[in-house]
Order: structure tokens, then C-alpha cells, then sequence
């Protein structure tokens, strides 16, 4: 009983993490950029199995912090390049392949997070089967540190889209687009995930980190 309860509060916190919309419902909220990119350049197509999304989440309690990780694949994308440089990109992922990573080797708890996240309590996988990120402006980041490009984008949860931005390391060379943004904390709050557990069982963490993962191919 304990196992499972553990498993149930993990599964509202994870809540957080996930990015979820509905491709053919409109946004119940946009305060989305206005897109400055274009679509010339050279188009290339999104590597499915070598890209993904990964997430990390937090509950703390009075004794210790504890996590969960994992992550999601893509269903599709794709970003145009124009003379060497990025220039757009849209990436759609499937929220049927959200799997906790730290359970792998715990199949029944495994299953009973992953399944309870799909349903209708939190995700509701059926009606918002994908979640979507669209580049709208590509700047150099002129800060110095370890990565060279600001992405900004649309991204939607749940019906709601806000604007956030990441810095990333882009690469284009070879017939190859490459993609790593920082890790970044997203509010779950501002997407609708609101969901908490009494206070006497601990604090889920409104800040989820995510980073995406991206390797594209050159369409010939």
C-alpha cells in the first residue's frame, strides 16, 4: 500500500513535467511570440529515434527530496536551415511514449504511473495524444557560457500556449541539425497543472525541468 501511494502522489507531480496539446483543438490561451522566422532554407527532417525529451521533477518532503525522470519521444518535426544557420523548426512529440526512466526495472509500478498519467485524471492521453514546441525566433546568445544559440517558441500545454525560451547548442553541418537546449524549469501552474497533495504528505515542486533533444536530417 505504501509503494502504490508513493506511485499515485509521483504520478500528480509528473503531471507537471509533460507537454500536452491537442493538434487539432485551438489553444484555450495564447500569449504566444510573434514569429519572426521564415520557412526558406534548406528543409530536414526530424530523427525520431535519436531525438526525445527528457524530465526531471522534485517532491519534498520533511526528511528528504525525491525524483522522478524520463522521458518522451517525438512523433514528428521538422526545421529549415538557411545558409548554415538555424532558422525555424517545429516538434511534435507523442504522449503515448511518456515513460518514467527510474522505473524501468519496476515494471509494475511502472505501469501504473505511466498508465495513470495517460488517463483523464492527468493527461488524458486519448483526447491530447501529442504536445508541441515551434521555434519563432532564433538569436545568437551573446552571453558567453556553453551554449551558442536563444531559442524562442511557442509552447502548449493542455490547450494553453505560452512563449518560453531556452538557450541551446545548435549545430548545422554535414546534412545534420543538432539541437540541445539547457535544462530548464517550467511552471506547472501556468499550463493548468495545478494539482497538489496535503501539505502532511509533502510539496510537489511547480518547477519541472525538461530539455529537448534534437537531431535532424537534411531532406534530399
Amino acid at each position: 500500500m505504501k509503494t502504490v501511494f508513493k506511485t499515485t502522489i509521483f504520478s500528480a507531480f509528473i503531471a507537471g513535467i509533460l507537454l500536452v496539446s491537442c493538434g487539432k483543438d485551438k489553444p484555450l490561451t495564447s500569449e504566444s511570440n510573434t514569429v519572426s522566422t521564415t520557412k526558406e532554407g534548406d528543409v530536414f527532417v526530424l530523427d525520431t529515434l535519436n531525438s526525445r525529451i527528457e524530465w526531471k521533477g522534485f517532491k519534498v518532503v520533511k526528511t528528504d527530496n525525491t525524483s522522478h525522470f524520463g522521458t518522451i519521444k517525438f512523433e514528428s518535426g521538422e526545421v529549415t536551415a538557411n545558409k548554415g544557420k538555424l532558422e525555424s523548426g517545429k516538434f511534435v512529440a507523442d504522449m503515448n511514449s511518456l515513460t518514467s526512466v527510474d522505473l524501468k526495472d519496476d515494471p509494475e509500478q511502472l505501469n501504473k504511473l505511466n498508465g495513470h498519467l495517460k488517463s483523464a485524471d492527468f493527461f488524458d492521453v486519448e483526447k491530447f495524444p501529442t504536445a508541441s514546441y515551434e521555434i519563432t525566433k532564433v538569436s545568437e546568445n551573446t552571453s558567453g557560457g556553453d551554449y551558442n544559440t536563444v531559442l524562442e517558441g511557442n509552447l502548449t500545454i493542455k490547450g494553453i500556449t505560452k512563449p518560453v525560451q531556452f538557450n541551446a547548442n545548435v549545430s548545422v553541418k554535414d546534412g545534420i541539425v543538432s539541437i540541445a537546449t539547457e535544462p530548464k524549469d517550467i511552471n506547472r501552474e501556468d499550463f493548468g497543472v495545478k494539482f497538489q497533495m496535503p501539505i502532511e504528505n509533502g510539496l510537489i515542486k511547480n518547477e519541472i525541468n525538461i530539455q529537448i533533444l534534437v537531431k535532424a536530417m537534411e531532406m534530399k
